[in-house]
């Protein structure tokens, strides 16, 4: 089955703007000065195909003829290397999601191309650059720091050599069962940290005796469903454990404020919500706290407000941009689930970031640098709010080094919900 690939560069009187938006970027990491960047946005497309139809498809649906230009060939062919005019001493690196990696544009392609009758099997989005003259160390670098997120993308320097899509990502069902009922406790904590579990010895040990109930082991999927739904992201270990906290006294005295909680969330913020809704009695303005997916106070005589915040900080510290993307997209989420659903209005956030001026030989291994992280986690928010009409109507943004391994991002969504419709959720405290 043919595989075709569609390079779209900007028309010839066009400027070039991700090529220097890259460029600068480079600049900006430390990695180079002035190095120059020719930009193409791609697709991999497979299916049923001619020249034709391929030439078709690129004009019709992926490119704008007005504004760009596409150079559309079987993967391999060679005008597909050929560099750019001014380009002819630049190296080629292209930059697509790895296999399993989520590719919405992808997903919308294939429908888009089906819906006006080609046959495309499947999809893939790449992105195509052209870097000028730099040393192997330097180029390792630009590709690596600046160009691609080696945590859900993969790099190919040079001409792609493919035939299909599927490459690497074919999957044949095997039942695998974990053996956990006969582990000891070194090898149950052996298996979190080699399986990627992440959880204590602890919480292995109540699995394992959990499974020797049932009288059975696990399959490696109950193992991962368990070890999500016990994650501190899912279940938020850690706001809601049991915490011996040990501080400075209010004299001074080392170790003067000794307390314990059983549950924090519930005597800290919980308990100091509901006495103070208690001293306001008949003017408590809180509509429905802590028991739907979103807050919801009153408003006006016709409509209550709904807020809801929450952070997406590792995400976002692992991929800037669909980190808060997702996060700002499920505070959009929660009011429309709350009750019979809030209309949204707008949103908020508040971001911490180390500094953009950190040097990018200080960063350790692994972490991106901060003014990328900086720039993604802006994107995503403004790409899943505005772009869809919700304005981000206020925010914050605050730079610490101590936040260069994660950054701290808020986001949050109003909403308005008519205030005549009542249910056993929206009982206001007595």
């Amino acid at each position: 089955m043919p595989l075709w690939q569609i390079d779209i560069y900007p028309a010839e009187n066009e400027i070039d703007r991700e090529g220097a938006r890259t460029s600068e970027e480079i600049g900006e990491l430390g990695l180079g000065d002035q190095i120059s960047v020719v930009f193409a946005r791609g697709f991999l497309v497979q299916g049923e195909l001619d020249a034709d139809q391929a030439q078709r498809l690129a004009a019709e649906l992926l490119s704008d003829n007005v504004t760009e230009r596409s150079v559309v060939a079987q993967v391999g062919d060679a005008d597909l290397a050929a560099p750019p005019s001014g380009a002819e001493s630049f190296r080629l690196v292209n930059v697509m999601p790895k296999a399993g990696v989520m590719d919405p544009v992808a997903s919308s392609t294939i429908n888009a191309a089906r819906d006006i009758g080609f046959e495309v099997d499947a999809v893939r989005t790449m992105r195509k650059y052209w870097i000028g003259e730099s040393d192997d160390a330097v180029f390792d670098s630009i590709c690596r720091r600046a160009l691609s997120n080696d945590s859900i993308e993969q790099v190919v320097v040079g001409p792609l050599d493919m035939d299909e899509l599927e490459v690497g990502s074919h999957y044949e069902f095997s039942l695998v069962r974990i053996p956990i009922r006969s582990l000891s406790d070194e090898e149950l904590e052996r298996l979190s940290k080699e399986g990627q579990l992440y959880l204590t010895l602890v919480e292995m040990q109540t699995i394992r005796d959990h499974f020797v109930s049932l009288d059975r082991d696990p399959t490696d999927v109950e193992l991962e469903t368990i070890a999500q739904t016990w994650s501190e992201h899912c279940s938020h270990k850690t706001l809601a454990g049991r915490i011996h906290y040990r501080g400075i006294g209010a004299d001074g005295t080392p170790g003067g404020d000794e307390r314990q909680y059983d549950n924090m969330l519930k005597e800290t913020v919980f308990a100091a919500t509901q006495t103070i809704r208690k001293q306001l009695a008949d003017d408590d303005w809180c509509v429905s706290v802590f028991k739907d997916n979103a807050g919801v106070v009153t408003f006006n005589d016709k409509f209550h407000a709904c807020f809801k915040v929450e952070t997406h900080n590792h995400p976002s510290a692992l991929e800037p941009y669909g980190g808060a993307n997702t996060g700002i997209g499920g505070v959009i989420r929660d009011p429309m689930g709350t009750g019979m659903g809030a209309k949204p209005v707008c949103n908020t956030d508040v971001f911490c970031f180390a500094p953009p001026d950190t040097s990018p030989e200080s960063l350790p291994p692994g972490v991106l640098h901060p003014r990328r992280v900086m720039k993604g986690v802006v994107a995503g928010v403004r790409d899943y709010g505005n772009r869809m009409g919700i304005p981000t109507v206020n925010g914050a943004v605050y730079f610490d080094e101590r936040y260069l391994g994660n950054p701290l991002v808020y986001a949050g969504n109003v909403g308005m919900i008519l205030s005549e419709w009542k249910t056993s959720k929206f009982t206001p405290a007595t």
